[in-house]
């Protein structure tokens, strides 16, 4: 048997990673991430349109740029980013945003489970 070398083994698993959260995202129920939205997120973020709270509306969060919702308050950092909010940035931002985004102000620590961030995905899709 072949041995796989120190440096391959990290790109290895990255990519068996990327293809479940890709897997997972495929699977995703909306109405559970509408749920996990409720328990994860709307204490500080409304899913209505031009609704802010302590942090911006996710209203159609998904493709657009990062730190650009008018009246919403955001850290330098956020803004120095360059981030715009693709499916894959944000499941990274949610799985451990201070991360992603050092310096960044979100009161977040992190959502662990792969599938509970791909129902969250599914219904920030939908907020359009």
């Amino acid at each position: 048997m072949k041995m796989i070398s120190r440096a391959v083994l990290p790109l290895l698993l990255a990519a068996a990673a990327s293809s479940l959260s890709f897997q997972a995202r495929a699977a995703a129920d909306v109405d559970k991430g509408k749920d996990v939205f409720a328990t994860e997120c709307a204490e500080c973020h409304s899913a209505r349109e031009g609704k802010n709270k302590k942090g911006p509306s996710l209203f159609g969060v998904v493709g657009r740029k990062a730190a650009t919702v008018a009246e919403a308050s955001y850290s330098d950092a956020l803004k120095a980013s360059g981030i715009t909010w693709t499916p894959d940035k944000i499941d990274a931002y949610v799985t451990a945003p201070k991360k992603l985004v050092p310096g960044g102000k979100m009161k977040y620590d992190g959502l662990a489970s792969a599938a509970e961030r791909a129902e969250l995905l599914a219904y920030l899709a939908t907020l359009k």
